[in-house]
């Protein structure tokens, strides 16, 4: 199956970058609301509507949520690329549909989505109320857990660009979790259906992104909900959407969460998940900490008259400003930093740093400055 192809058929055209909020996607629900799919089953703390959206007929139970977080958005495009998918008629959706029942809360957190900051309305980590169930969302989320009752759940998020592949210098594109059950990560039958799916999943995108998977770390922690949902006993399935190489607007990103969902979706509908695979989801490599967005190597730094030769990196801040984010570099850390990479890297080979400022680089300074007043970066981006 031509699973690039596939994409392309069933994107989501009306939806695209990283702001995604309820304005962008109730256009979309409405036109999917043909046989009463769609319903409003709560309302966030600011009083916004939480749809959900349902379709198929077949036993097997799958719960699928996004943007819990808010402003974590790709995967919201991905599951709508998937809708797409299940609407268009074809032997394939034919196949899912009867195979699966799909319960799917797009967006979790529209309030959060609005602001574009991680936390609802009332400043809480939805993924760490699991257990208190304090806020609205939290609760709408759970009441549909336990009356769906789902043989999988599927936890949709984003991970920053700071992640890459163990120390393979590739970033994490995609990483997946089966979340542990207990404090001593033991692997139950529950857990094992869900190592079982992501190792299938991985061998299928390694065709496409080889060796930009990672295996997230799977410390317990009863507070989130995808260790809440795989302790009541349902494989969870985490998916941390990442980055791909000049893709800040995860468009690239978005295609392969969806070849994940689709090539999972058929697996598990055809039967084709080789049993007790833990060695192969263990040898997917951990994510790690090993990235920034800007690196510049050997840089000349005048301290006080004194001459050295340093690197420094700069991050983006994702900033909202006026309905719109904004890609705004700041240099967060100077020094040999050994063991990290950029997503864009330059060897200033010991040209002289210069800025309008103090001419070193400072950090939460803006990535404004210059290599021996020739070489220009605006941004934290080269300028040619």
């Amino acid at each position: 199956m031509d699973l690039e192809q596939l994409f392309i058929q069933n994107k989501e055209k009306t939806i695209q970058g990283r702001y995604i909020t309820l304005d962008s996607i109730e256009p979309i629900l409405n036109r999917f609301d043909i046989k009463n799919d769609v319903k409003i089953i709560g309302n966030s703390v600011l009083g916004k509507p939480i749809y959900s959206y349902v379709k198929g007929s077949g036993k097997t139970k799958i719960f699928l949520w996004s943007q819990m977080h808010g402003n974590e958005s790709t995967t919201t495009k991905a599951l709508f690329d998937f809708i797409n998918l299940l609407n268009n008629g074809s032997d394939l959706a034919n196949q899912l549909l009867t195979s699966f029942t799909f319960y799917c809360i797009p967006m979790l957190n529209p309030d959060g989505a609005k602001l574009y900051t991680r936390a609802n309305a009332n400043n809480i980590d939805l993924n760490r109320d699991s257990q208190n169930l304090t806020q609205p969302e939290s609760k709408i989320l759970r009441a549909v857990f336990d009356e769906f009752k789902p043989n999988y759940c599927f936890n949709l998020h984003d991970q920053r660009t700071i992640f890459g592949v163990a120390d393979t210098g590739k970033p994490a594109t995609v990483s997946f979790l089966a979340p542990s059950y207990n404090e001593e990560r033991e692997v139950n039958e529950s857990r094992l259906k869900a190592i079982n799916l992501i190792a299938s999943i991985n061998e299928v995108l390694q065709k496409y992104i080889p060796g930009q998977i990672g295996r997230f770390d799977d410390s317990f922690n009863i507070n989130c909900i995808g260790d809440t949902f795989q302790f009541l006993g349902v494989p969870t399935i985490l998916f941390e959407a990442g980055h791909f190489p000049n893709d800040y607007e995860r468009e690239e990103t978005r295609k392969f969460v969806f070849m994940a969902l689709v090539s999972g979706f058929i697996i598990l509908s055809e039967n084709d998940i080789v049993s007790n695979i833990n060695d192969k989801y263990l040898n997917i490599p951990q994510n790690n900490v090993v990235f920034f967005d800007f690196m510049y190597k050997n840089v000349k730094i005048n301290y006080d008259g004194i001459e050295i030769i340093t690197n420094f990196v700069a991050q983006y801040k994702e900033e909202l400003i006026e309905n719109k984010i904004n890609f705004n570099a700041y240099i967060v850390e100077v020094g040999d930093l050994e063991g990290y990479y950029g997503h864009f890297e330059y060897d200033a080979k010991e040209a002289l740093y210069k800025d309008d400022l103090k001419n070193i680089p400072i950090e939460n300074q803006k990535a404004n400055f210059n290599f021996d007043e020739k070489i220009f970066f605006v941004n934290g981006a080269l300028i040619k």
